[in-house]
């Protein structure tokens, strides 16, 4: 079967490429390379450049530099040019000859993004990653929270996340790249004074799950909604916890710890290397396992009710 012959079996095509617009050709499984057989490399995010929204922050700096260090070259988006700014010239201290770069943008004007997209287009060539991180949050009831705030943190996270989207859509069909969106697990189960925060990140989930599958056949494949749970040294850990609620939450995390920012850049390494080839619009948390929990374990004391002594019966 040709190319042609198998995308007229895709009815849907059309109205994704358009009528004067033609599709990108399907490749035949049988050539592309497996990861356990091609040639490994030390650097697998050797020669990208990665664009990243929040990237001044703890959680997504942490993933720029460990894609840094592996020999991606970085732009960094901040609201604020000189925090940006040094943000990036510390992680470009990391990896000599690195190129980082600090921006100023304002992830709610899909003008600002594209502006800095096509600065680091002309810095760095081209856009291969996007990491959509950039996020707002505080803890307010139903009843406290105005209409406003609530549109504050859904312009951040939601319009956010679509406009850095927007902004790098060419370079990311352009380069076969890949997107990873920093979402959170409140709008599983619900979560107490997180209406706003919880609705954005089940919008942000969505946005994924559509580039997934809008974007797959011009070979962008890992539309991944990345999910960090609860992140030691990080601000949201200690802006939205107090120290019983830290010690409370810990016993409801089955690996019993909180997480580290270096296992959230680990993902995000895995993500955007060979070894993920062929995942597209997954759910990845990063949480230890709390996701499984759901909170529902405060009356059974969890974990003492399943660490019972002696050996396992038959």
């Amino acid at each position: 079967m040709t190319d042609a012959e198998v995308f007229s079996h895709r009815t849907w095509a059309p109205n994704i490429f358009g009528k004067d617009r033609n599709p990108p050709p399907t490749i035949h499984p049988l050539a592309v390379p497996s990861v356990l057989t091609a040639s490994r490399t030390i650097q697998p995010t050797a020669g990208k450049v990665v664009f990243c929204t929040g990237g001044a922050g703890t959680i997504c700096s942490g993933q720029v530099k460990a894609l840094v260090k592996l020999g991606a070259d970085a732009a960094i988006i901040s609201r604020k040019a000189d925090v940006a700014v040094a943000k990036a010239s510390e992680i470009a201290a990391l990896r000599p000859g690195s190129k980082v770069l600090g921006l100023q943008g304002d992830v709610r004007s899909v003008e600002s993004m594209k502006a800095a997209a096509d600065e680091t287009v002309r810095q760095l060539g081209k856009i291969d990653f996007l990491i959509c991180g950039a996020a707002g949050n505080f803890l307010s009831s139903f009843d406290d929270l105005s209409a406003n705030a609530f549109k504050t943190v859904i312009d951040i996270d939601l319009l956010g996340s679509f406009n850095a989207t927007k902004a790098c859509a060419d370079q990311l069909k352009k380069n076969k790249g890949r997107i990873i969106y920093v979402s959170a697990t409140l709008h599983y189960i619900g979560t107490p004074l997180q209406t706003h925060a919880a609705s954005a990140k089940a919008g942000v989930d969505t946005l994924s799950s559509q580039m997934c599958i809008e974007y797959g056949p011009w070979g962008v494949n890992s539309n991944v909604s990345h999910r960090p749970g609860a992140t030691a040294a990080t601000e949201g850990l200690s802006r939205l916890s107090n120290q019983e609620g830290l010690n409370e939450g810990v016993r409801n995390i089955p690996l019993q710890r909180f997480g580290l920012v270096s296992e959230i850049a680990d993902a995000t390494i895995f993500l955007f290397s060979p070894a993920a080839n062929y995942i597209s619009g997954a759910v990845i948390p990063v949480d230890g396992g709390y996701y499984h929990i759901n909170g529902q374990m405060h009356s059974v004391r969890y974990p003492d009710n399943v660490m019972r002594q002696g050996p396992s019966k038959i």
